[in-house]
């Protein structure tokens, strides 16, 4: 294990060790959301070192790889590549933003609420630098503890319901992929093991179903996104962002990272249906969104409809439909992440989400309303910033497969500009409404909103300039995974 060896682990670690002690520690409420930003923010800035010294094409890099249950060939294996570096950097960003937004807007959030942010963190560090099954597995289903509070304690109304929803979806899908695990070791040929690389070219259906359903579930992708409207409309702002943003891109990188190189014959012979199904939910999602009456709702249809034209770039199985997969997955999070706290903020402001109740929010807010509009024409993906980039390889990859596809995600993508204008002049331009006719909101400026939003805008900025920082080291791993199945296709 070299010096740098350390550094994966570490990431995983340090969120882990400060919910512990969030948990243990008699401190105030006030106290804990500031420490729980300080752990954050460490993560954040160990995740820029990393960017930095990450050797551009050099494979995996700052790997631990210790035996665990040696019996069973499980390893504790983890390590960050170029596709897991993206993951890794976008998780850290919108984590701080959240935990951060928390600290300064959540009011009377608990130790345990803190603890419990940290403790998802780790989880889906966990996640993106798994090289094993298992330890994948592991981030996969710890997720489930922290949400399962999250939403079920501090949720809206209707949380019950919600997390009812959410943690059956979720539990059934990953109880299936732990099973299609067991299954794919056993029948692997010599010892058993569950390291990423060694299990590949497996042809069995009913394996690849269980996987294909539990990263379903969790992106989502229609039909199996039953759970997603009530789980993001009774979320607290925070926890929505970071389901929105990083756990739906979970089951997204479990299709990239696992189901293309291990299952490439069962891709390639049910990949049209994949596609039809991407779709479905890429039109569905952006239809619906467009309907709805409240802000929180028009960000939680089009996260379908975002999530199909992800779901389209991977099963195109091509290059630029992979990389462009990839990097709408980190746009999203970046994007949907600022959504989902803008429109929180807004909501805890004037009391309401409902469109007929807000209105106007321009007048006497410059940088509240020059936010919004930031956010909303870089999901727009106007030509220039990083979402025209990320949509147009999708395109380019849907057309290089079959002319239907590039139409038909195109028309989605036009669908998409319709309710995010409507998003816009629903909350900045039309008449203004019962929830603000008192003069609140106040602009961003008083609020420590500002500063947790901020820093996701400009990244979000810092792609449309150089969104080669992303491309450039994602691509050699995208072309990789895709690769076996794209050649089972051409067969």
């Amino acid at each position: 294990m070299d010096s740098l060896s350390i550094n994966a682990t570490a990431l995983i670690a340090v969120p882990l060790v400060g919910a512990v002690l969030l948990a243990l520690l008699p401190v105030s409420r006030a106290l804990a959301g500031y420490l729980a930003t300080l752990v954050s923010l460490a993560v954040a800035g160990a995740v820029a070192g990393l960017v930095y010294r990450f050797d551009i094409g050099g494979g995996e890099q700052f790997a631990t790889d210790e035996a665990w249950v040696a019996d069973l060939g499980i390893r504790f294996h983890v390590g960050i590549d170029g596709l897991s570096l993206a993951m890794v950097a976008m998780t850290a960003l919108v984590m701080a933003c959240a935990v951060g937004y928390a600290a300064w807007e959540g009011g009377a959030r608990t130790r345990a609420y803190y603890a419990l942010l940290l403790l998802l963190e780790s989880a889906l560090l966990l996640l993106f630098t798994a090289q094993d099954l298992i330890m994948f597995y592991v981030g996969f289903e710890a997720m489930l503890i922290p949400l399962y509070f999250l939403i079920g304690v501090w949720g809206g109304a209707r949380r019950t319901q919600a997390t009812l929803k959410f943690i059956v979806y979720t539990f059934v899908g990953t109880l299936l992929m732990l099973v299609g695990m067991i299954a794919l070791a056993l029948d692997q040929e010599g010892p058993i093991t569950f390291d990423i690389d060694a299990l590949s070219g497996s042809t069995s259906e009913w394996i690849f179903a269980t996987f294909l359903v539990a990263f379903a579930i969790k992106s989502p992708i229609w039909p199996f996104h039953g759970w997603l409207p009530d789980a993001y409309r009774q979320s607290p702002p925070e926890v929505a962002a970071v389901l929105s943003g990083l756990a739906s891109k979970a089951g997204a990188y479990g299709l990239l990272r696992l189901v293309l190189p291990i299952f490439p014959e069962p891709v390639a012979e049910y990949r049209d249906i994949l596609l039809v199904l991407a779709m479905i939910g890429l039109l569905y999602g952006s239809l619906l969104a467009f309907r709805q009456p409240d802000s929180r709702g028009v960000i939680a249809y089009s996260s379908i409809g975002q999530m199909g034209l992800i779901t389209l770039g991977i099963f195109v199985l091509n290059d630029r439909g992979a990389s462009g997969a990839a990097f709408q997955m980190v746009n999203h999070a970046l994007l949907s992440a600022s959504l989902f706290l803008l429109a929180g903020w807004v909501a805890t402001q004037t009391g309401s989400d409902l469109f007929v109740r807000l209105g106007g929010l321009a007048r006497g807010r410059p940088i509240l309303a020059t936010i919004v509009l930031v956010v909303g024409v870089a999901t727009l993906a106007v030509p220039g910033s990083s979402t025209f980039a990320s949509e147009f390889l999708i395109l380019l990859g849907a057309f290089e497969y079959e002319v239907w596809a590039g139409v038909l995600a195109s028309t989605a993508i036009v669908l998409a500009a319709m309710y995010m204008l409507r998003w816009i002049s629903a909350l900045l331009h039309d008449r203004v409404g019962g929830a603000v006719e008192a003069g609140e909101p106040p602009d961003l400026v008083p609020s420590g909103g500002l500063l947790t939003i901020v820093p996701l805008v400009l990244a979000v900025l810092a792609l449309s300039f150089y969104p080669f920082g992303v491309t450039d080291r994602i691509d050699a791993d995208t072309s990789r995974l895709a690769e076996p199945a794209a050649e089972a296709a051409a067969r």
